[in-house]
């Protein structure tokens, strides 16, 4: 048997991340009976809805070949520390196919996870939906999608692990509306199949790698450490802070510039510690989220989750470049999750402004500065912002969350850069730093004008009270 062979039954997937994994009772009566949701898992002989002829003999010989009695199973299992509802698909039982019964199973999961008060992992192998249920199989998709998003209603995270293959509305629903998605390297990932692409179809999109390119798929990981991969992720999406994030301690110079161009130049200077610093300072242990869901990934920005004191803090975070669209919506994404499981979000804000050229513009830069501006103000828990470097504009202002903002000693904010401001004066060049002391975007300039709450020195502010 190859390795793909073997992790395509839903009991090796599921040993890859539990050793107490515990099955949903289906029979009648049991905890988890379905059979008054719509219909449990069809007959042996019965040939579906559509009377597809030989239909209940294939349902037999795949119950006979995989020991199980739909395309799924279903239960309960500890990953890491966190008690979690297990979801894996059996790709040799017609191919992970969903029918009716297949939702049935699904909608259990769910149901219980929310009864729990559980997360929910999904195992995911499937080629879509059966097509010898014909709608009544495709329709299942509307219970799943219904499903997750009540789930998500309450509150509770879903990580999806795509594996090989995952396609169709196994993919557009369980897979790719997860919290968070991991996938096996080399795993066959799409909406569509193997054999209903086009024949010049670039094989790269259809893939685990090519769909994290895209930002579609937050991390690869190896089968040898998807568990405690998923452990950690559950870790981090189920124990959130209490009250506001604290920002951090500066990692800089403590020195205050004596005017808004030394501010300037030293926000710009290369020494200055850069975001990965802050957060490796800061957090424990962090896991990010890549893209943005719309086909985007901007390598200027880090989202994702960390530990600190035993207890978890969203971030986002700016690394000093022109940030892209792609990357505002991933902040929006990052602080949209982070409202619905009750996590306190922390940006750092360092980029010169936001990416102002064509393929910017065409990505839609004004879109996306707005969904994070909105993001920011809708957002349920409390959003801190630390401004550890340049603090351009309204591409550095749209992370910035209003009356908790502060600024180390090496940072500036301005309205503009003081190059462009000069420019727009029709000022000499050599005029820029005078513009920029006119400006008042020194960190002491900020706390007077009443923009930022105060400086941060290499001791964080007292911890607020919630």
């Amino acid at each position: 048997m190859s390795r793909r062979e073997g992790l395509a039954s839903a009991r090796a997937a599921l040993a890859l991340v539990t050793d107490d994994f515990r099955a949903f009772d289906v029979r009648p009566g049991g905890l988890g009976d379905v059979s008054g949701t719509r219909s449990g898992p069809a007959a042996p002989r019965d040939d579906g809805p559509l009377g597809w002829a030989g239909y209940g003999q294939a349902l037999a010989r795949a119950r006979d070949r995989t020991g199980e009695q739909e395309a799924v199973v279903c239960g309960t299992g500890r990953v890491g520390e966190v008690q979690a509802v297990l979801i894996s698909f059996d790709f040799g039982f017609l191919g992970g196919s969903l029918g009716q019964g297949t939702g049935d199973l699904l909608e259990l999961a769910h149901v219980r996870a929310r009864a729990l008060g559980l997360p929910v992992v999904s195992l995911i192998a499937t080629g879509g939906s059966r097509m010898q249920e014909g709608m009544r199989a495709l329709s299942q998709l509307h219970r799943v999608a219904r499903q997750s998003a009540l789930t998500r209603a309450e509150g509770l995270a879903q990580v999806a692990v795509v594996r090989d293959p995952a396609t169709g509305g196994g993919w557009a629903t369980l897979g790719a509306g997860a919290d968070v998605v991991l996938a096996l390297p080399g795993a066959q990932v799409g909406f569509a199949g193997s054999r209903v692409r086009p024949a010049d179809a670039d094989p790269a999109a259809y893939s685990a790698e090519g769909q994290l390119a895209a930002g579609h798929v937050d991390g690869i990981v190896a089968p040898e450490e998807l568990r405690t991969a998923v452990g950690r992720w559950l870790g981090l999406l189920t124990r959130p802070a209490a009250g506001p994030a604290r920002p951090p301690a500066a990692l800089g110079d403590a020195r205050l510039p004596a005017s808004g161009w030394a501010a300037v130049r030293g926000a710009r200077a290369a020494r200055r510690p850069r975001a990965d610093a802050y957060l490796d300072a800061h957090f424990g242990v962090r896991e990010e989220l890549s893209g943005d869901r719309c086909g985007g990934v901007d390598a200027g920005v880090r989202c994702g989750f960390g530990e600190r004191s035993g207890r978890t803090v969203a971030y986002a975070a700016q690394l000093g470049t022109p940030t892209r669209p792609s990357g505002f919506r991933t902040v929006a994404r990052l602080i949209r999750l982070a409202g619905r499981l009750g996590t306190p979000v922390l940006t750092l804000v360092d980029t010169p402004g936001a990416a102002n050229d064509a393929a910017a513009e065409r990505a839609g830069a004004g879109p996306a500065i707005a969904e994070c501006f909105a993001a920011v103000a809708e957002s349920p828990v409390p959003v801190t912002t630390l401004v550890i470097g340049q603090g351009g504009s309204g591409g550095a202002l749209a992370l910035a969350a209003p009356g908790r903002t502060w600024v180390t000693p090496d940072s500036y904010f301005s309205v503009i850069g003081p190059e462009w401001a000069a420019a727009i004066l029709k000022r000499a060049p050599a005029e820029v730093p005078r513009t920029a002391d006119e400006l008042r975007v020194r960190p002491q300039d900020l706390v007077a004008l009443g923009v930022v709450e105060g400086i941060v020195g290499t001791e964080p502010p007292p911890a607020e009270v919630p």
